[in-house]
């Protein structure tokens, strides 16, 4: 499967609750399109939030945000990655 970084904008003033909240809500159907989503990061000031999840299609990953109720701005596939 391939890892993708979604990214939701206007997102401005989101809370460390707010976001675990949208995360939840994401794993709690991810697996009905074969969706892992495996952390999500937040810039409160720009409203930015960053979404990791590894799924079979960037549209497997915008149909779980979207029935989650907050759809992603832009959706990238990240095939290469070191740690």
């Amino acid at each position: 499967m391939t890892q993708y970084m979604d990214i939701h904008h206007n997102m401005r003033g989101i809370t460390a609750d707010q976001l675990e909240k949208a995360h939840a809500a994401d794993l709690a159907i991810q697996q009905e399109e074969g969706v892992h989503f495996q952390q999500a990061w937040a810039d409160p000031e720009s409203g930015t939030i960053y979404c990791l999840s590894e799924a079979p299609s960037a549209e497997a990953v915008q149909r779980i945000h979207e029935r989650a109720g907050h759809q992603a701005d832009e959706i990238h596939p990240v095939p290469l990655s070191v740690r």
